[in-house]
């Protein structure tokens, strides 16, 4: 018979409920797991997650990165506006290219276009264009039940009129009906000409609106490419704007264009802040 000292010891079992070499109790979970279901981005409640910070339904918090196809057309579209306002700058072959065919008079030569080009560009024009896209865009907001919609549009034409208006101040240019000196580029004269909102606006209002149109994106970037050249082309015709007007125009649209994702964040930030606010 084995005494005591030797006899084999019994090794003693540890409560279940306790973990670790320490005999420490676990924490109970103190919130419920979380019931999978489908996120809807811009709502709260059970099954969703907030409004989506890129603006996507893609849940990725952060800034979103731009693609090397979107950075190299932004550069290249960014080179352009800088050249442009180099070549009316420094008064280069732009400037006799403007002042070509503002002597043309193409509202002269071919007159039956006017009295459909004046209609025609009222399309471009800040307020029309803008009570016509938020009527639809306020009609698609309630559909979706997101607000959305109506901000990304609020932003665009806001960073528009900042950025275009800043360059008008500062090159103070005058158009062709007011132009002083022949050959000269009618600059620092207190004119607001360059460059042409008229032309940036058309790209943005529109070009918002097929951005927005997930389903027909394609064809509205085609319909909203095809407005905004005819509507810069159409204030050549009426000798409202100079060439190099237009084409700073172009490349200050596209510019605001481009930069949309890069601001869904702050987009879906006052979505959620909006949203919040009214559901108190």
């Amino acid at each position: 018979m084995q005494s005591r000292s030797t006899a084999a010891r019994i090794p003693r079992q540890e409560p279940e409920n306790r973990t670790g070499d320490r005999g420490e109790l676990p924490v109970p979970d103190r919130a419920p797991a979380r019931v999978p279901g489908p996120t809807r981005p811009g709502l709260t409640g059970p099954g969703s997650t907030g409004p989506c910070p890129t603006g996507r339904d893609r849940g990725e918090p952060g800034w979103p990165p731009m693609s090397r196809r979107r950075a190299a057309l932004f550069a290249g579209t960014f080179a352009v506006y800088l050249l442009v306002l180099a070549g009316v700058l420094l008064n280069t072959d732009l400037v006799d290219l403007d002042w070509s065919v503002r002597l043309l008079r193409p509202y002269e030569r071919w007159p039956s276009l006017e009295p459909v080009l004046n209609a025609w560009v009222v399309v471009g024009q800040r307020g029309p264009s803008a009570i016509a896209a938020f009527a639809w865009l306020l009609w698609r907001a309630r559909r979706l039940g997101r607000l959305r919609p109506l901000l990304v549009m609020g932003v665009a034409l806001l960073l528009l009129n900042v950025t275009v208006g800043a360059v008008k101040i500062v090159t103070g240019r005058l158009g062709p009906h007011y132009a002083q000196y022949v050959g000269s580029p009618e600059l620092f004269s207190g004119g607001t000409i360059f460059p042409s909102g008229h032309t940036a606006n058309a790209v943005v209002t529109w070009g918002v609106l097929a951005y927005l149109a997930v389903r027909w994106q394609r064809t509205g970037a085609v319909i909203a490419a095809a407005t905004a050249c005819s509507i810069g082309l159409t204030t050549v015709y009426l000798g409202t704007h100079w060439v190099s007007d237009v084409l700073a125009g172009w490349a200050a649209g596209l510019l605001v264009l481009l930069s949309l994702p890069l601001l869904e964040p702050l987009v879906a930030v006052a979505e959620q802040r909006l949203h919040r606010r009214f559901a108190r």
